[in-house]
């Protein structure tokens, strides 16, 4: 019985494996924002010469939203590879960011949260700078959404913070 327990528990944590094409997946979207990006900015070189300073806005904060949901991927990507499948082995590269290997599932529900904020906040910021391109209702709802997000991210940082998981409470 116990070699077929073992047996069980060794193909269960080999499972940890099937993650690896969503993760590659993720690259991929990484790889379409790039193009995404590139695509916004050749669009947006024309309007910067034309005088419209306000297209020119939303078009930078197009480039910041498209930059913040591929570093939010990135996060997602390396953090989840490394917590749920394995350690990424970068020898000693002086390039390896100083927080990988170091975000626990905790952090990274935070860092997910306050990427999705401040992509809603940049959104609401488009918003703003074309007021008056919308309706009170949609200029409404954006608020609503933004509001809702931002709420639940202190929510998650609080429930964090009281079950021990924030930083300074129990770590170190």
């Amino acid at each position: 019985m116990k070699r077929i327990e073992h047996g069980l528990e060794v193909f269960i944590y080999g499972s940890r494996w099937l993650l690896v094409p969503f993760y590659l997946g993720l690259v991929g979207g990484i790889a379409l924002l790039l193009v995404k990006f590139v695509k916004s900015f050749v669009a947006l070189v024309p309007t910067v010469f034309t005088g419209d300073s306000g297209v020119a806005l939303l078009g930078i904060l197009t480039l910041v939203d498209i930059t913040l949901v591929a570093n939010l991927l990135l996060i997602i990507i390396f953090a989840g590879y490394e917590n749920f499948v394995s350690k990424i082995d970068t020898g000693d590269s002086e390039d390896r960011p100083s927080w990988m290997g170091h975000v626990s599932f905790s952090d990274l529900k935070l860092k997910l949260i306050g990427s999705i904020v401040a992509i809603s906040g940049i959104e609401l910021l488009k918003y703003f700078i074309n007021v008056k391109g919308v309706s009170n209702h949609e200029l409404g709802w954006a608020v609503g959404i933004h509001i809702t997000l931002v709420f639940s991210g202190v929510m998650f940082a609080l429930m964090d913070r009281i079950s021990g998981g924030g930083h300074g409470a129990t770590e170190k």
